[in-house]
């Protein structure tokens, strides 16, 4: 009984290909979304730790400067250590070269002592040219390229145009490196140091420990400045790793839509081959086949959906993270693995997850279904009369997972992602689909005294009302696609707003200059210069920026320091504050990422900042919160004046211009490029910007990301649209009694399809008010849980009314549409003659 079971489910599959065809597709979608997204992300995960390591080695410990350098002294006093075996000092610098066209690109600069360097990271030990003298590391100005190096400067050349500041200098090429990932160059420490005029300076000590060594105890004996902190030699990929982890998690929710919507699409194919087959069911019933086995073979079918679009969707993922890869580079559109460019690293243990997760989505959109085919009446089914109206669910229990989804959104994250979130929106749409038949008897038992005068009408809401569970059930893919088209809509529309009123707060001069290298420690613009400019006829005002990198805890990614003309704050985007700092205390304002990540507190002093001024510690007052949607992991704001204060730094790394009225900017720019030449810095390492190019080119980046949301909310409704002629399709079959009944009334076929339309109209309606308000309800969610939670930044709430309604009402047309089409073939001749059947 079970083979013949096995293989009337296989002819099912076989002599339908198009319609099983529809299901697989969507399976396939969403298996192939979450699993391209899952191995472009761990690929450019492996490939950043692989280049971490190669260049680190694998030293026991890291001395690291919790800004820019430290001096060199310390570098004495800990190889000297008894617990110590070797150390390693280290120079790190990121600057910019030019390749053989002229183009300048980034490169990394990594100095080593030659001696103890292939003992801790041997892929760095430079391996001279044949025609170079063995002890050229050692001379000044020699550079040791790494195969990326290699590739983006050129193999040929044996010199290499470095920038140094706003300065080019030339190096010489004299080997090579095995190190892999970004461009890179070996030199010897010394050299660097005089080569940079980084004298006296290291950025990482890497030390390797006797055996039995405690850690923990040998860090507390190192009695480490404030301004150096100790790491473990992974924290550089762990970093990256937790920055990205909220950005990959969210990207794998956002296509496992697809997955959920698609288990919709599979419920609604199957609903429909056992309305089409409900005699064929009864008739095994009848001989012998119980109703377990009825409801299996319904689940098998569906099974069978779910490991074709699986197989499907794990060759197409592949495929499209291999395409993104070479594309995005491991990006995503997220930024994190800038420069890596990582092959693909394929992981059998991840297809087997995500083809799992689509049989699974497949089978639970057989399951109702198959309870449909167990709870067929036999007799009744044998005479076409149908099968049955389905008993009316309690509404508690949808209201009841309603309210806890409103408990859920209030926890707070679980290992810095929103866990509780997500589970509120799953338990928000499952409570809000579950309520459609009592919303549909609650907005249809006031409405049908309205239009009882007119029959056509009448017919249409009787039966939605008389038949609600039927009509919830044609809905529901409908509700769950268009909740979550008008909750993406919501959300994307109230962040770009957000960055929109951002950037008019962050935007306010004319004219913003630039290094060419985002590297602070090695590109600034001196005093000097920004005199010069200042005396530039057009300009009425210069303002600079001084932007810091700080590692204030190892274990979380580094922390922007800028220092500029903050005031009282009314420069910045705040979204408390500000206060008045007490007297003594220096104020700063930071960004909201710091009060996750940090716990700083608007009122309080932040004492972790104080280990980036060892000299001369301060005290530092929160006097301001405010909005960063660019740093992710945290940013502070400290007027420039107490930074050159603290630090007596007056150098900056950019610069804003307001401009007279009657300057012409071009000009400007030329007069500016002209004082860096004549201070023999290269004008080319200078960029120039008016605040409205840097506003369209940020809100075109967002467009840019946000893309494919679009195309996943059409993907969403087309699913949801799919459903509603499936359910038609599967009720009207099993109504042609009905419609020849309504034909030998007197009843066109016009007028049939005009009731079949009225019910697609009323049905889609009731579908469109219920998705509309999910829809709202988890933008809630996603705009101020979702985002601070995984992000840490916040945004205002923007409902943009006249899209939505406009998407409400094109889906309602669709279903209307959808439902005439359904109809046309259930209310001919056939109709006629089925109610003849019995007569």
């Amino acid at each position: 009984m079970l083979a013949l079971l096995r293989t009337f489910s296989w002819q099912e599959l076989r002599h339908h290909p198009w319609r099983n065809a529809a299901a697989i597709v969507a399976v396939m979608l969403g298996v192939a979304l979450a699993f391209s997204v899952h191995l472009i992300n761990a690929s450019a995960l492996s490939e950043f730790s692989s280049a971490v390591r190669s260049t680190g080695g694998q030293p026991d410990l890291e001395l690291r400067a919790v800004q820019g350098s430290f001096d060199e002294s310390l570098y004495a006093r800990v190889a000297a250590h008894a617990q110590v075996a070797m150390a390693s000092p280290v120079l790190e610098i990121a600057t910019l070269a030019l390749n053989a066209a002229g183009e300048r690109k980034p490169v990394r600069i990594v100095a080593v002592d030659a001696l103890v360097v292939a003992a801790v990271a041997p892929s760095l030990m430079p391996l001279p040219m044949e025609d170079t003298d063995q002890f050229a590391l050692f001379a000044p100005g020699q550079v040791f390229l790494n195969p990326a190096a290699k590739q983006a400067f050129g193999a040929a050349t044996r010199t290499l145009q470095l920038h140094d500041g706003l300065r080019l200098r030339e190096a010489t090429i004299a080997g090579t490196i095995a190190a892999g990932g970004t461009p890179m160059a070996v030199m010897d420490i010394g050299a660097a140091q005089d080569f940079f005029g980084r004298s006296g300076q290291l950025t990482r000590i890497d030390l390797r420990l006797r055996p039995g060594t405690d850690t923990a105890a040998f860090i507390k004996s190192l009695a480490l400045p404030a301004n150096v902190v100790a790491a473990e030699p992974g924290d550089a990929a762990q970093r990256v790793n937790s920055l990205s982890r909220a950005y990959r998690v969210n990207l794998t929710v956002l296509a496992l839509v697809a997955l959920f919507t698609g288990a919709f699409l599979v419920y609604s194919v199957l609903a429909l081959s056992v309305a089409r087959r409900a005699q064929q069911f009864a008739l095994l019933g009848v001989l012998g086949v119980t109703t377990t086995q009825c409801g299996q073979l319904v689940l098998l079918e569906s099974v069978m959906l779910g490991v074709i679009g699986s197989v499907a969707g794990i060759a197409a993922g592949a495929v499209l993270a291999d395409i993104g890869l070479q594309v995005l580079g491991g990006d995503l559109g997220g930024g994190y693995f800038s420069g890596v460019a990582p092959q693909l690293h394929w992981s059998s243990a991840a297809a087997l997850m995500y083809g799992a997760l689509g049989v699974v989505a497949a089978a639970a959109g057989g399951w109702l279904p198959a309870r449909a085919a167990q709870q067929l009446p036999l007799a009744q089914t044998l005479k076409g009369l149908g099968a049955g109206v389905p008993k009316a669910r309690r509404h508690i229990v949808s209201l009841t997972m309603i309210a806890a989804s409103v408990l859920l959104a209030m926890l707070p994250p679980v290992f810095g992602l929103p866990l509780g979130a997500y589970f509120s929106v799953g338990l928000l749409l499952v409570g809000g689909i579950t309520a459609l038949p009592w919303a549909i008897a609650l907005l249809y038992d006031r409405l049908a005294p309205l239009v009882s005068a007119s029959v056509l009408p009448l017919l249409a809401v009787e039966r939605a009302r008389r038949v609600r569970e039927s009509a919830a059930v044609a809905v529901s893919g409908v509700v769950a696609s268009l909740s979550l088209a008008v909750a993406l809509t919501v959300m994307v529309a109230s962040f770009r707003d957000s960055v929109s009123n951002w950037l008019d707060v962050v935007l306010p001069a004319d004219l913003y200059v630039r290094t060419s290298t985002s590297a602070s420690d090695t590109a600034w613009f001196s005093p000097e210069f920004i005199d010069g400019v200042a005396r530039v006829t057009g300009v009425k005002r210069v303002a600079g920026q001084r932007s810091r990198s700080l590692l204030l805890d190892p274990s979380l990614p580094p922390v922007g320091l800028l220092a500029r003309d903050v005031g009282k704050g009314d420069s910045l985007p705040l979204v408390s504050g500000p206060l008045a700092a007490p007297a003594g205390q220096v104020p700063i304002y930071v960004s909201e990422a710091m009060v996750d990540l940090y716990g700083a507190r608007l009122g309080g002093t932040f004492a972790p900042l104080s280990k980036a001024f060892p000299d001369n510690p301060p005290v530092f007052f929160v006097a301001g919160v405010w909005r960063d949607y660019v740093r992710q992991s945290g940013a502070i704001a400290i007027d420039r004046i107490e930074f050159i204060r603290l630090t007596n730094d007056r150098r900056v790394n950019e610069f804003v211009l307001w401009l007279d009225a009657a300057a012409q900017p071009a000009q400007v720019e030329q007069a500016i490029r002209d004082i860096a030449q004549r201070d023999g810095s290269a004008a080319g390492a200078i960029d120039f910007a008016s605040s409205r190019e840097l506003r369209a080119i940020s809100l075109r980046i967002f467009d840019r990301s946000f893309a494919v949301t679009y195309w996943l909310q059409a993907v969403a409704i087309g699913i949801g649209l799919f459903g509603v002629a499936a359910s038609f399709s599967a009720q009207v079959l099993a109504r042609r009694k009905e419609f020849g009944l309504l034909a030998h009334l007197g009843l066109t076929r016009t007028q049939i399809l005009g009731v079949v339309a009225g019910e697609g109209a009323a049905w889609t309606f009731i579908g469109s008010l219920a998705g509309l308000a999910l829809g709202l309800a988890v933008s809630v969610v996603l705009v101020h849980v979702v985002n601070p939670q995984s992000f840490h930044w916040t945004m205002d709430l923007l409902v943009p009314w006249l899209r939505l309604l406009a998407l409400c009402a094109a889906v309602v047309v669709a279903g209307t549409i959808t439902a005439w089409l359904a109809g046309r073939a259930a209310a001919g001749k056939d109709a006629v003659l089925a109610v003849k059947e019995d007569w």
